[in-house]
């Protein structure tokens, strides 16, 4: 029984084996039948990877297909190797694929019976490749643009170009980076945005076909991004102002100079946020309280949307403070009358209101000029309240004074 299993499986193997055509190894020493015709008046066509040929089939009963035999230019014997077995007589066209560019190759071709005896080879046919299709011819990069390059070119001559595919290289680097594909012949120019500001890229393109080949790369170019703004300096806050604090900076040089942005910040080490746009020199900041203190940072923006850096230190303003509370020095009395002397701790003070407390009553004298103050409005057996209160030029007033208290003993 395993017997005949195997006999049936081994002829399965053979009707199977049996049914298939490949093409057969060339021997090494093929059998030669000078009788067989030889193929003559071979025609060809070359393009850049490819060679066409075209024969006159032969009527021949004796021949069942043709040889064909090619050069490898990897190797350095020179020796022709079939590359092609063309096994239906009566065809008459042969395309080989896969070819170097602007390469020489070297072609026989011969034909063969159907119990595989070969004829004489024909002449040898000298064929060279095309080479690869040039890149574009002119090529120019635009420099200058606020973090982007612009390149342009003259749209390619032939009508197999299918795309352009622009690589771009940094000088600190060897490498070359694909960087996009224009598809379409008449398309002619690229932008490379997303840049850093005033950096020198370098650019070149080539050229793809619509059967994929890709020439050599073009001539390169270079251009470099627009710098930055230069920094906004003598950047300047004031301390001495009530209720605000005015900026102030040099003018910008910049031809394309458009406008200022202001930042703002309560802390060095805290985010600065945003808080104006102005075309002026000078900025007034209106806090509306008094010893109030910000950070600043101004900065130049140009008419292409680039900004500058900012200072290397922001500015420190205050809104003016209220002045020094005085100190009283001195208070006396003569029984009819109580008079009080003070001293500043700064000199800011242009007059001065003092408060009298007594009896549940308030009673303030203002618009004082001299540093001591007279009350004859007084009665023994009273106990008197008074402090100073220091009013600027601005009429910020200070915090009162310590409070000073008198009493007139009675008789």
């Amino acid at each position: 029984m395993k017997k005949l299993i195997a006999l049936i499986l081994l002829s399965v193997l053979l009707l199977f084996v049996s049914g298939c055509t490949t093409d057969p190894k060339p021997p090494k020493k093929p059998v030669i039948d000078q009788t067989l015709p030889m193929l003559s008046d071979i025609k060809f066509i070359s393009d850049i990877t490819e060679v066409g040929f075209e024969w006159k089939p032969s009527r021949d009963e004796r021949v069942a297909g043709y040889y064909i035999y090619r050069s490898n230019p990897d190797k350095q014997n020179g020796k022709l190797e079939r590359v092609a077995t063309i096994k239906d007589k009566y065809s008459s066209h042969y395309v080989d694929v896969n070819l170097k560019p602007a390469t020489q190759y070297y072609y026989r071709f011969s034909s063969f019976s159907f119990d595989k005896r070969e004829s004489v080879a024909g002449d040898t046919i000298s064929v060279k490749t095309m080479p690869l299709i040039e890149s574009v011819v002119f090529l120019k990069a635009i420099r200058g643009l606020p973090n982007r390059v612009k390149l342009v070119w003259r749209p390619h001559t032939s009508p197999r170009v299918e795309s352009y595919i622009v690589e771009r290289n940094e000088f600190t680097s060897t490498k070359w980076e694909k960087i996009g594909v224009v598809k379409g012949r008449l398309n002619a120019e690229y932008i490379d945005a997303g840049l850093k500001e005033n950096r020198v890229y370098r650019y070149r393109v080539k050229v793809k076909t619509y059967d994929g080949l890709i020439s050599k790369p073009s001539k390169i170019v270079e251009a470099g991004t627009k710098p930055l703004p230069l920094k906004v300096k003598n950047l300047k806050a004031t301390v001495d102002v009530p209720k605000k604090i005015i900026l102030t900076w040099d003018p910008s040089s910049e031809k394309d100079f458009s406008y200022y942005k202001v930042y703002r910040s309560i802390n060095t080490m805290l985010f600065y946020s945003y808080l104006a746009k102005t075309k002026d020199t000078r900025y007034e900041d209106l806090v509306n309280e008094n010893g109030k203190s910000y950070f600043y940072y101004v900065t130049a923006v140009d008419k292409d949307g680039l900004e500058s850096l900012r200072q290397s230190q922001a500015v420190k303003g205050s809104s003016l403070d209220i002045p020094e509370a005085v100190v009283i020095t001195s208070s006396n009395n003569d029984g009819r009358s109580i008079s009080i002397a003070w001293t500043n701790r700064d000199d800011r003070a242009v007059k001065y209101n003092v408060i009298k407390e007594f009896n549940g009553k308030k009673k303030i004298f203002t618009g004082i000029r001299s540093t001591n103050f007279i009350d004859n409005d007084v009665v023994r057996g009273v106990e008197y309240k008074y402090n100073v209160i220091a009013i600027d030029k601005f009429g910020l007033a200070s915090n009162p004074s310590e409070n000073i208290v008198i009493e007139i003993p009675k008789d």
